[in-house]
């Protein structure tokens, strides 16, 4: 009881008129690396597309499909998408100082895990949606795999 009133005090006049400020700020960081899984799932759709309307070859097909499969865990290609991320370590700096924010690598390393998943989940939302061993028109495939994307993406 006694200390309850100081802390809310503190609380009240010391860290919540800043919170609103401080959210949007690490929000700038956080967004372009969700928006970079976005551009990269997109990308790499967009090549299966092309391959596939250059070769009409369901196989190869396939197989891009699997190599999608792994793209959550190709650190090469995820790179980028945890690079934007990466710019939380200066402003949570910040915060480390005025507000004694611990633990600033967790944060970012939490962030880049979700990132990870976000796209986990989006290629597996396009393999259930999207199975070329049950597309028997080969004309309607391009235009199926847009389809199955733009779902996803959504």
């Amino acid at each position: 009881a006694s200390v309850s009133e100081p802390a809310q005090k503190c609380c009240s006049e010391n860290i919540q008129p800043f919170l609103t400020s401080i959210l949007e700020e690490l929000m700038g960081p956080v967004s372009s690396g969700f928006t970079e899984v976005r551009s990269l799932f997109d990308k790499e759709v967009n090549e299966i597309i092309q391959d596939f309307q250059k070769t009409n070859d369901m196989t190869r097909l396939k197989e891009n499909v699997d190599q999608l499969m792994t793209l959550p865990f190709n650190s090469v290609k995820m790179e980028p998408c945890y690079l934007k991320v990466n710019l939380l370590q200066e402003l949570l700096q910040d915060l480390k100082n005025r507000f004694k924010v611990y633990h600033i690598d967790f944060v970012i390393q939490r962030t880049q895990n979700f990132m990870q998943e976000l796209m986990e989940n989006a290629v597996y939302t396009f393999e259930q949606l999207f199975s070329p061993s049950h597309q028997a028109d080969s004309a309607k495939v391009a235009t199926t795999i847009e389809k199955v994307k733009l779902r996803v993406l959504k």
